[in-house]
């Protein structure tokens, strides 16, 4: 009995050594990034992960378009629900990394906390995934995409001959691919396993379909994993290859950025890592319809698609989950109302908000485990909602007024 033990006791140790080999360099890596979401270590983790984790650079182009400044002081409150909340007190609960607030494109507010500054490059989160549909965009111009009603099983190998060939691009990109996924559970366990080497396409397809594709919208991260496979397999091009030559090397930013990397491919759900001004330039592409100084660098088409809610299921309030009163277009957040904003938002607080109205973008950066508790959500937008009628009354900062035609 006991040579048996011994034997197994072996056979167990080998098999340890064995895995400890293949896969040391995953597993060191899994235990880094799972010690970089403790709650300790949140802001700085979102200021670094591009460190902590495999990434890729994206190289900014030569020439920097750099903002002006006409500096006004922040509100020191705003209203939710009929009361005045304090301005800073909140951003303090929120646990803000950056704040910055371009008025017709001038910096109104720039603020920096958390031991960041102008050359942080701040974690996008989900920020990132209108990034992606703006390459979408740019490859359906470009001719490696025909259009956005081609089903996903067109450029993705794995989805052919299922049923995931009845989801269109436009669906992943409404979040209305009906697929059979639960972004609280199941995004761990995708991420987890394609850490180890397996195909999230491999994966994807395994969970089915819950809904008829393009009826009904559920935030799934899955989605835009498919958009950026999509991009890749279509142009022939990396993520951050496409991204560095058709929007980073032509924006004038200031700094490169960064794309995390997931089993060798960027993390197309959440892996930027740009600094607040260059989120803004961003923003500032979408607000002027895709156009840089004279060049179109996003489809005009393709800005005001994304901002679109042309379905009841995309359109606010929707089912009562995180995020419900808030609209869907491309990839892009669309408040209820008629004030023409639109948001990228990113888990832990990252967003990027934009009034075209009003010529006002405000970037805030966070990391706010809480981010859902307590409608931190709608206070952030009311937040922004005060600040931009704020800056846009102050005939100071431009010399007339911003919605004089």
């Amino acid at each position: 009995m006991k040579k048996y033990f011994r034997i197994g006791l072996a056979i167990v140790v080998v098999g340890i050594i064995t895995i400890g080999i293949a896969y040391g360099d995953t597993i060191l890596l899994i235990y880094r990034s799972i010690n970089a979401f403790k709650e300790e270590h949140l802001a700085h983790s979102f200021q670094t992960m591009y460190e902590i984790q495999p990434s890729t650079k994206i190289s900014k182009g030569e020439k920097v378009s750099k903002f002006e400044y006409n500096l006004v002081p922040l509100i020191d409150t705003f209203n939710f629900r009929g009361e005045d909340l304090s301005t800073e007190a909140f951003l303090k609960e929120t646990k803000t990394s950056g704040l910055l607030v371009v008025a017709n494109n001038k910096i109104a507010y720039e603020k920096y906390y958390l031991g960041s500054d102008e050359n942080t490059r701040f974690s996008s989160n989900s920020v990132c995934k209108s990034f992606v549909s703006a390459l979408v965009g740019i490859a359906i111009d470009e001719g490696y995409i025909e259009n956005v009603n081609d089903s996903v099983a067109k450029y993705i190998k794995e989805f052919r001959n299922t049923e995931m060939e009845k989801i269109t691009i436009k669906d992943c990109l409404q979040m209305s691919s009906g697929i059979d996924f639960d972004e609280a559970t199941d995004m761990s366990k995708i991420s987890m396993t394609n850490m180890f080497g397996i195909s999230k396409m491999k994966s994807i397809v395994k969970f089915g379909l819950a809904h008829e594709p393009g009826t009904y919208r559920a935030y799934s991260s899955i989605n835009t994993d498919i958009l950026g496979e999509i991009v890749s397999n279509a142009t022939g091009y990396s993520l951050s290859d496409y991204m560095q030559e058709k929007i980073w090397s032509q924006i004038g930013v200031e700094k490169d950025a960064y794309w995390t990397l997931s089993n060798n491919k960027e993390l197309a759900n959440g892996g930027l890592h740009i600094s607040l001004r260059d989120y803004a330039r961003f923003g500032k592409l979408y607000m002027n319809n895709g156009l840089f100084e004279g060049k179109q660098i996003i489809p005009e088409s393709w800005v005001k698609d994304s901002i679109a809610t042309n379905a009841p299921h995309l359109k606010a309030p929707h089912d009562g989950k995180p995020y419900s009163e808030l609209g869907y277009g491309y990839q892009w957040w669309i408040p209820e109302g008629d004030q023409n904003e639109f948001m990228a938002i990113g888990v832990f607080g990252q967003w990027i908000y934009i009034t075209p109205n009003k010529n006002v973008i405000i970037v805030k950066t966070s990391a706010h485990s809480g981010f859902e508790e307590d409608n931190n959500e709608k206070k952030t937008l009311e937040l922004f909602r005060a600040i931009t009628n704020d800056v846009s009354n102050q005939e100071s900062l431009w010399g007339l007024r911003v919605n004089k035609e």
